[in-house]
């Protein structure tokens, strides 16, 4: 079904392809037909259009954008104002002191909808447990679809959902500490009945990140293993907390992040964990991912039952 999040999802993957293609005002078109069901994600589609503006010359127009929208009570993490690339030539015009402010006035008086897991059982027994992190700009309901086909397999489904906010729609998991936190909070969501099960970290991109760093540290709570995709790597932990199965980065040969995870690759081997390599693809997730999964956890099911 068509929902207004679908429809914001299919807008912002075309505008960043165009984005990566160079055609900055095609993207801006498609920017300007956004009808008001999208009015929740007006000021994430405000501060791409104001990019785009940035980079096409047009800094005045792209601070006018930013400075509507704040007037209307959306706002932005400061860095997206004042580190973005895109907007560097707005970074000199008088407007802008005044743009942070109001946009820091209208995030203290948010009131930013809570962070909420969302838990799906398999039929029959329950294997285990795969708690699913989702990518920047996403929510709960995205790790939810992508990893759906775990269930199936018989694990119980746990997409936790972050709660740090860099507008008032993009959720991302940018302090370690908090996104640990945000974890432990989603397990506590768990039914009893499940607390004992094997658990497997698994993520995508920023969750991915999180994913592995929570299965290297043991924190908030040791796992068995993990499987994350497209992870997008910061620093790692210097020591793993113990051995994990599986232990899997699934990671696209044409993803922007290959070399940052392959710059990893030996600390990566001596925590135990693998790569593999997904031929053509980028940094998305790939068409037959319910394939490799099912391939990841038959293998592992073959392990613990020999």
């Amino acid at each position: 079904m068509q929902t207004p999040e679908t429809t914001y999802d299919q807008l912002t993957d075309r505008v960043a392809a165009l984005y990566e293609q160079g055609d900055y005002q095609a993207a801006l078109e498609l920017l300007d037909r956004a009808d008001d069901s999208l009015r929740p994600w007006l000021a994430e589609l405000t501060h791409l259009r104001a990019c785009f503006l940035g980079v096409l010359g047009e800094p005045e127009a792209a601070l006018a954008a930013l400075q509507s929208a704040a007037s209307a009570g959306f706002w932005w993490d400061q860095s997206l104002l004042t580190e973005d690339d895109d907007l560097a030539s707005l970074q000199t015009l008088p407007g802008l002191t005044a743009l942070l402010e109001l946009s820091e006035a209208n995030r203290a008086e948010a009131n930013p909808e809570t962070a909420t897991p969302v838990l799906e059982l398999p039929t029959g027994e329950v294997r285990g447990i795969v708690v699913a992190l989702h990518g920047a700009g996403q929510r709960a309901t995205h790790a939810a679809r992508d990893w759906a086909s775990v269930i199936p397999l018989g694990y119980a489904l746990l997409s936790v959902e972050s709660s740090q906010l860099m507008s008032p729609m993009y959720r991302t998991w940018p302090d370690p500490a908090r996104s640990l936190d945000d974890v432990a909070q989603g397990l506590t969501q768990l039914p009893e009945k499940l607390q004992s099960l094997p658990l497997i970290a698994a993520g995508f991109s920023a969750g991915g990140r999180v994913a592995l760093d929570w299965a290297l540290t043991g924190q908030p709570r040791p796992v068995d293993g993990v499987i994350v995709l497209a992870p997008a790597l910061r620093r790692l932990p210097t020591e793993a907390y113990g051995a994990l199965e599986p232990a899997v980065v699934l990671m696209g040969s044409d993803d922007d992040l290959r070399e940052v995870v392959e710059e990893a690759r030996e600390q990566l081997a001596g925590f135990g964990v693998r790569i593999e390599w997904l031929p053509g693809v980028g940094h998305e997730v790939p068409a037959d991912f319910a394939d490799r999964l099912a391939q990841l956890f038959r293998t592992q099911n073959v392990r613990n039952e020999g």
